[in-house]
């Protein structure tokens, strides 16, 4: 007698071929009930994907957007506006969503920009408001998160990239801030371990806003050559992946009990475009 294990959405369905048993029914599989999560840029692009497939699985989502409010049918969550490059407003906005949730278990912090910048033609204002946006906002936010978390631990999900990895020509500024985020995340996890607070970040190729804003600044001769590398440097696929299908369930995993001995990482999720192991 054979058993096949079907996950369909949120419902775990066990199904034994050759009788009717008990244990065939459909019941309720919410992996993250219960945990309270605090999501930064939620209004777009992978934190929008965020704040759908953690709602979905279960979670208390508060999330956060700065100028783009979010969409009309996004799911039934609490939204508050924040500048995470603005202290006071970081603080105010945790002990808000903290009020809010009860507590806080998981940050996922998706606020963020990528923005081109060709080595030599950089000004000093775009500089800054990388650093601001990209770095200080992780810091801020990740500190905020930590003071609220070091009483009963939690995860902090950061976002590095490819670009900070293998370099950019056209996106420099952008590259050197996604990497003092990876270096940040890893003092920071080895700061907070002993608080039970994990600090990790992933580093995904997916379709979102930015990716588009990358192709407009190509434009389109110089967009086509992109997409035909993608096919020979993204080996499953040879496309940007899905934020929800592909990034989602990484994120399920990392706000989970399943990676509490996981810290300190960046974490690929990119269809084998930057293999970082070695």
């Amino acid at each position: 007698m054979s058993n096949r294990i079907e996950y369909t959405g949120c419902y775990l369905t066990l199904a034994i071929y050759g009788r009717i048993d008990s244990a065939a029914m459909t019941v309720p599989h919410s992996p993250l009930a219960g945990r309270r999560i605090l999501i930064t840029g939620g209004a777009t692009g992978i934190g929008a994907a965020a704040v759908q497939v953690l709602h979905h699985a279960g979670a208390q989502v508060v999330a956060t957007y700065h100028r783009t409010a979010p969409a009309d049918d996004v799911v039934p969550v609490t939204w508050l506006q924040c500048d995470v490059r603005d202290a006071g407003a970081v603080d105010t906005t945790f002990r808000a969503a903290s009020e809010q949730l009860g507590g806080l278990d998981v940050l996922v912090n998706a606020a963020g920009l990528w923005q081109a910048g060709i080595p030599g033609h950089i000004t000093g204002d775009e500089i800054d408001f990388l650093l601001a946006t990209n770095v200080k906002g992780t810091i801020l936010t990740n500190q905020a998160a930590h003071a609220v978390m070091r009483g009963s631990g939690g995860r902090i999900i950061n976002f590095g990239s490819a670009e900070a990895v293998m370099g950019s020509p056209i996106a420099a500024v952008y590259a050197a801030t996604k990497g003092a985020v990876q270096a940040w995340t890893r003092s920071a996890a080895k700061a907070w371990g002993a608080d039970r607070v994990t600090v990790n970040a992933l580093a995904p190729a997916v379709q979102t806003p930015g990716a588009d804003r990358f192709r407009d600044f190509l434009g389109p001769d110089a967009a086509a050559f992109m997409e035909q590398q993608m096919q020979l440097s993204i080996p499953l696929g040879g496309k940007l992946g899905d934020p929800t299908g592909d990034l989602g369930p990484v994120l399920v995993f990392l706000a989970g009990d399943g990676a509490g001995f996981i810290t300190g990482q960046l974490i690929p999720v990119d269809g084998g475009l930057a293999m970082v192991g070695g």
